[in-house]
């Protein structure tokens, strides 16, 4: 009786996952409910939006309970039913480890922190400022998205692949902010001490000339100054786009994947290859 029991659980649990996981190999029920949540999300994001005109706020208030109310329960459950389907998700791991590696998880963490504004703005009605703060962060329910995007989880998917290099990239450019902030100031500090005066009152500065962006609020007057700005203009040109190149040419090496999936293709000539045992040969 114990074990037909823990086998209906268990058919159960995988019927719920097969209905909340994230691939494309969705049935109706699960198309149905990644709907259900991705209108949830757009919806809550629509009413923070709405919520910055004051003309049509008090109108806004008279659902705003009831959607929260609908989101908080809907999210809470989709939240541990994530929890409680994660031993598929790890299936060589022990159930609770593989509970405690999924709440530890990125996409876990991201559920947790879009869930917890909705909790907080029912126990906060008494502070409006506060209140208003907190709905601010619903917002964040948006990245949420991730999980029924396949646009966004593969932005995700190469972002991770392409970690090591983005974050080297991201080091240069900043070493290079710091630098031309120091080096700035040492420059412009004495013909203009109110703008540049200290030695980190130029990243400013450094970030929107190194981004090209340019503001013109803060810019050197001095001829050595101009010249170095120039060069860190130029060299900020290269340096900005390289993370850029990263994703870019991540997106081709994705695309190039899913294009070949299933097929397998001579690395130096780019033709179809026929196995012979240990072997292969290209097909001509």
């Amino acid at each position: 009786m114990f074990v037909m029991k823990q086998i209906s659980i268990n058919s159960i649990r995988e019927k719920v996952y097969n209905t909340i996981r994230d691939d494309d190999d969705n049935d109706l029920l699960s198309n149905i409910f990644d709907t259900i949540i991705v209108l949830l999300i757009l919806i809550n994001t629509f009413i923070i939006i709405l919520d910055t005109y004051i003309n049509i706020r008090p109108y806004i208030d008279k659902f705003r309970t009831p959607i929260e109310i609908i989101s908080i329960i809907i999210f809470t459950i989709e939240y541990f039913l994530r929890i409680w389907t994660s031993v598929y998700i790890f299936p060589k791991l022990k159930p609770i480890k593989a509970v405690i590696k999924y709440i530890f998880s990125v996409k876990s963490i991201i559920d947790l922190i879009a869930l917890i504004p909705f909790y907080f703005s029912l126990f906060l009605l008494d502070n409006f400022n506060i209140l208003r703060l907190i709905r601010l962060f619903r917002i964040l329910s948006i990245l949420k998205t991730n999980r029924y995007s396949k646009a966004i989880s593969t932005i995700g998917q190469i972002i991770k692949r392409k970690s090591i290099q983005l974050f080297s990239s991201c080091i240069v450019v900043f070493i290079l902010i710091l630098f031309s902030s120091v080096f700035m100031y040492y420059i412009e500090n004495e013909s203009q001490p109110e703008i540049f005066d200290n030695a980190f009152s130029g990243i400013w500065w450094a970030i929107s000339t190194l981004t090209t962006v340019g503001y013109g609020d803060i810019y050197p007057v001095t001829i050595l100054g101009k010249v170095v700005g120039t060069f860190i203009a130029i060299l900020g040109i290269g340096l900005i786009a390289i993370p850029t190149g990263l994703i870019s040419a991540g997106f081709v090496e994705e695309m190039y994947n899913n294009k070949s999936k299933g097929k397998k293709y001579c690395p130096h000539c780019g033709k179809k290859l026929l196995y012979m045992g240990k072997r292969h040969l290209t097909k001509r």
